[in-house]
């Protein structure tokens, strides 16, 4: 079977984007890790799948799966591509559209200077809801806080993220029974109240250039341990990315804003 695919990347994050639209691919576990694979297939972080509206409320559907094969709740870095190519290849002509993930509602919107801002909804601190089942109290944690954005993250606190062992720390962490769907693991360094350094190792996709959830899920740590402003900067390997957030208002969604690039488009049999 031959599809076409769209390579895209946001903030170093990539992607493989299959427009489902017409017609439903029926891929497997295998053809998803043949698409992510960077040897054999064409390589991605993540692929993602843009189908049908599944409600009248909704523009499209948005279907995320890991280079692993497995499907996941969110991408918000993706979230951005996601815009951007619908609109490239004339599937709507609107600026800001609503998409359904797997647990939740997204708006999205693409700037007039090019960079698209997604709405990533209110964060989830209630432990059932994570999921996270808090250790005993005594434990000494490898992590400093945890939330979910649609999607687990443990977030830690270090000094110097780049001398960090982010790719031992990362899946010994994902490894703690705490967390019973694993976890996405976030590295922060504070630069200022204003700005951050971060690094991620995701579910199912290692260490990433970039995390659009990890680093709304970091900011909002970072709010909540009182050491960041509403508005931060997020310097990650891939670029920065700007996550907004008011603490103090009842059910307040977070805000990203960020690049979305395409980097070409082709045909790959499966």
């Amino acid at each position: 079977m031959k599809i076409n695919f769209t390579k895209m990347q946001g903030a170093g994050n990539d992607f493989v984007v299959l427009d489902e639209t017409r017609v439903r691919l029926n891929l497997t576990a295998a053809d998803y890790q043949r698409l992510g694979d960077r040897h054999f297939g064409v390589g991605a972080d993540q692929i993602l799948s843009v189908r049908t509206a599944s409600s009248p409320d909704v523009d499209f559907d948005y279907v995320i799966h890991n280079n692993d094969g497995g499907e996941v709740e969110h991408c918000g870095n993706g979230a951005r591509c996601f815009v951007r190519f619908v609109r490239d290849l004339g599937l709507t002509d609107k600026t800001t559209i609503k998409v359904r993930t797997q647990n939740r509602v997204l708006t999205l919107t693409e700037n007039a200077d090019g960079q698209v801002t997604v709405d990533m909804g209110a964060p989830i601190f209630e432990a059932a809801q994570i999921p996270y089942a808090a250790p005993a109290a005594g434990t000494k944690l490898d992590w400093d806080y945890v939330v979910s954005m649609g999607n687990p993250h443990a977030v830690c606190l270090v000094d110097d993220v780049e001398a960090t062992p982010v790719l031992t720390r990362g899946p010994m962490i994902q490894a703690n029974s705490a967390f019973p769907q694993g976890v996405n693991v976030g590295f922060m360094q504070v630069v200022s109240r204003s700005e951050i350094q971060l690094r991620v190792y995701e579910r199912g996709a290692g260490e990433t250039l970039a995390c659009g959830t990890g680093a709304c899920g970091a900011v909002v740590a970072g709010i909540q341990l009182g050491l960041l402003d509403s508005t931060v900067v997020v310097g990650t390997h891939g670029g920065n990315l700007t996550i907004s957030w008011d603490a103090k208002a009842p059910n307040a969604s977070v805000m990203m804003t960020g690049p979305a690039t395409t980097v070409y488009q082709g045909t790959i049999e499966l």
